[in-house]
């Protein structure tokens, strides 16, 4: 039997028509709905439900009990804590279908999403924003900014490698600096 380029432990199920890059490991009890698109050097943790038809890029980590429904998007690099939750409809009820409802959610580069935070569906998730434990989004996240709270609320910002920048805006682990624009997103200099 030839070598595959990813891993898939035994009690996953992987549907037809999954597209999956090399170094991905997939862990038990997973199931990989058809449709999907998981990039290179990816981790799924156990029990993570993903599609049919989402989109995922290279080197994310998903965690454990974590469902990614139609309509959610991750760019390269994206953590998923532990249990978080995306949506799919604003207006759930188990009585009506309510599937052309769904509304995507886009989670950009490097973002993190902490353990058994909600993202409520239709949100943009900024590049490198951090999204603490707990906390539930329900309006659009900018680039670098720290999310805590229910609802979530920005209470800082933080840098590429994920350290809360103070006054300076100094990055404490890589030194990059970084300042505010004059429409309040914060960039490197």
């Amino acid at each position: 039997m030839a070598a595959t380029p990813f891993f898939v432990h035994e009690t996953a199920v992987i549907d037809r028509d999954v597209a999956m890059g090399t170094g991905t490991k997939i862990w038990h009890f997973s199931h990989i709905l058809t449709g999907t698109t998981i990039g290179e050097q990816c981790t799924i943790g156990q029990n993570v439900m993903i599609g049919p038809n989402v989109r995922i890029g290279s080197r994310c980590k998903i965690q454990n009990n974590v469902s990614l429904y139609t309509g959610v998007i991750l760019e390269d690099g994206v953590f998923c804590g532990p249990s978080c939750v995306f949506t799919n409809v604003h207006m759930p009820r188990a009585e009506i279908d309510r599937k052309e409802e769904f509304c995507n959610t886009y989670v950009e580069r490097g973002a993190t999403i902490g353990a058994n935070a909600t993202i409520v569906c239709g949100v943009r998730l900024g590049a490198y924003s951090l999204v603490g434990a707990g906390a539930v989004i329900i309006r659009d996240v900018k680039p670098h900014a720290l999310m805590i709270g229910v609802p979530g609320r920005q209470i800082g910002w933080v840098s590429h490698a994920g350290e809360r920048l103070g006054r300076d805006l100094v990055c404490s682990r890589e030194g990059r600096r970084y300042h505010l624009t004059d429409e309040g997103f914060l960039e490197e200099i």
